[in-house]
């Protein structure tokens, strides 16, 4: 053999376990998207269903975020994406692959902050943390003083992402302070008018896509790791199918759209799901 051969043969033998590690892992991360894509479709009521060229656009606004705060390089993980465009009102759940692509596991239709009322801010631009220190909690379902149950049913988790400056809706305009949260809704009366600028600030989502996002720990990153470190976490649920790619960030765009595109039109729910 001749000198160096056999070293040679070694880094070939060893650069040949990394090749087939690397596949397995992608292969292993395609399945996971296909299970998860699957999950959406069937566990959420309230879909959209997005063409792959604006699943792409919206894919490179997400990128661009990242980007933007410093977080280009964050590993694999899901993230929420809305995009607040009154012409728009979509919640799209997305996932970084170990390539570094992000993909499109689903979206459905959501409310954001509407302008011109009283007391109603506009959804802050941005990217935003959801770490365990903000304090999530869980409806309680009892209804306000006009008998709407504004956190939606008993249970339904309030994903909150704390105390951030947002544009009044009214008035002067000028900036003013929004308990940013995202959480369901009435699910007889408000929840159809999702697809409407309607909120007073906050990112209100379909019952079942609340339940998705709380079951498979889609932005539970902090979370999972909160309590992997020894600290009782009760906002978990304990049936919850945790993903391996916990994500833990909300970011919100807007893309300018003067006219709502057919995807982006709610249809009828041809079966409606409890959520549980």
């Amino acid at each position: 053999m001749p000198r160096g051969a056999g070293a040679l043969t070694r880094a070939t033998f060893v650069l040949g376990l990394a090749v087939l590690a690397l596949a397995s892992v992608s292969a292993g991360a395609v399945e996971s998207l296909i299970a998860l894509r699957t999950a959406y479709a069937r566990e959420v009521d309230r879909r959209l269903s997005i063409p792959d060229a604006e699943a792409d656009r919206y894919a490179a606004l997400l990128a661009n975020a990242f980007a933007a705060r410093g977080l280009g390089a964050i590993p694999p993980q899901h993230a929420l994406l809305v995009d607040r465009n009154p012409k728009v009102q979509a919640a799209l759940v997305f996932w970084k692959s170990p390539a570094g692509t992000w993909r499109l596991v689903g979206a459905s239709p959501c409310s954001t902050g509407r302008e011109g009322a009283y007391e109603h801010f506009l959804t802050p631009l941005g990217v935003f943390d959801h770490g365990y220190r903000h304090g999530d909690f869980r409806a309680e379902g009892t209804r306000n003083d006009k008998g709407v149950l504004g956190y939606g049913e008993k249970g339904m988790r309030v994903f909150d992402f704390g105390w951030i400056d947002a544009p009044r809706g009214w008035g002067d305009r000028r900036p003013g302070v929004l308990r940013l949260q995202v959480h369901a809704t009435d699910h007889e009366l408000l929840e159809p008018r999702l697809g409407q600028a309607c909120s007073k600030g906050c990112v209100r989502i379909p019952a079942t896509l609340n339940v998705f996002l709380d079951r498979h720990g889609i932005l539970d990153e902090d979370y999972e790791r909160t309590l992997a470190a020894g600290t009782p976490v009760w906002q978990l649920r304990a049936d919850r199918i945790p993903t391996p790619w916990p994500g833990r960030y909300l970011v919100v765009v807007e893309t300018g759209r003067t006219a709502r595109p057919m995807w982006a039109r709610p249809g009828p729910v041809s079966v409606r799901l409890r959520p549980r």
